[in-house]
């Protein structure tokens, strides 16, 4: 190809000096400043996504003065920070929502559990009615000795406190020698007693 061709002709280049000055891109926008915009600063609150270009000196003044919250008073500064919680989209409490709860109605998908109409669009509650059921406590395991001394006192493993105490108090009175006039023959079953009482004491069931 001929050098000379008019398609070389019509090719215009830059000249060295501007065509580096516009790669460094956008200018500072600090006023009286010349330097390259290399660093992006945020334009405040209600603009988000723009942004200022300064140098690297100007970037670090403006990030200093910076306040996304300047104007806002303490009340709406502290509304803005619990809305961003949600991502400041609108939420509602059980049962607000009037419309949406008009459509649960309709199709059946609200239970009411303890006295609270609880959404529940998959019955995963269905039949569950009445008091919301306290959680139990787990039943600690019986011994064999713990369950003899229960059977010596004539009482269910399940009996506590008072009601092994008045047991114990009935069943003394009942075999000891000064309420049988000196009879020494149940000296056996109230030895039985006292060490069926003092094994669930230990055992901390009374």
């Amino acid at each position: 190809m001929k050098q000379a061709s008019s398609i070389f002709d019509s090719i215009r280049v830059k000249p060295g000096k501007e065509r580096t000055t516009s790669s460094k891109g956008p200018k500072c926008e600090w006023d009286g400043c010349d330097q390259p915009g290399t660093h992006k600063a945020p334009k405040g609150r209600d603009r988000e996504g723009q942004y200022f270009h300064f140098c690297v000196d100007h970037v670090k003044a403006y990030n200093k003065s910076y306040n996304y919250f300047s104007g806002m008073d303490d009340d709406s500064v502290r509304s803005y920070q619990r809305d961003s919680m949600t991502g400041h989209r609108p939420t509602w409490k059980m049962g607000v929502n009037s419309q949406a709860d008009a459509a649960n109605a309709r199709d059946g998908s609200r239970t009411n559990i303890g006295g609270e109409d609880v959404n529940d669009p998959h019955n995963f509650f269905a039949g569950a009615t009445g008091a919301r059921s306290q959680p139990q406590e787990p039943q600690r395991k019986v011994l064999a000795l713990e369950k003899r001394s229960f059977e010596t006192l004539n009482l269910r493993v399940t009996a506590r406190g008072a009601e092994i105490k008045t047991r114990y108090k009935e069943l003394v009175k009942i075999h000891h020698p000064d309420a049988n006039g000196g009879d020494r023959s149940s000296e056996d079953r109230l030895r039985e007693i006292i060490q069926a009482y003092n094994v669930l004491k230990k055992s901390g069931y009374c």
